[in-house]
């Protein structure tokens, strides 16, 4: 009997984990989160804010505008949000 035995790799994928503050909550479960990062630029050595803003599902509408949240990026829940609030 020729039996051939496959190997699985067990790969772990790290979650993105992001804190920002809610700037929306009009939609039904869904909230979006704006994280800002410092950072300097390459040719110019100026430093600069950037703001991007992600959707994160929010089951129940919990947070309201003004709260620091920390989200975690998921398997995606509709076109747009990819990310889950978890605290």
């Amino acid at each position: 009997m020729n039996i051939k035995l496959t190997e699985k790799k067990d790969t772990i994928k790290k979650r993105k984990l992001l804190s920002g503050i809610v700037v929306s909550d009009k939609m039904k479960d869904t909230v979006v989160v704006a994280i800002s990062r410092y950072k300097k630029h390459k040719k110019y050595g100026k430093f600069i804010n950037k703001v991007k803003r992600y959707k994160a599902h929010d089951k129940g509408n919990t947070h309201k505008v003004g709260d620091k949240v920390q989200i975690e990026q998921t398997s995606p829940i509709s076109k747009n949000k990819t990310f889950k609030i978890i605290k």
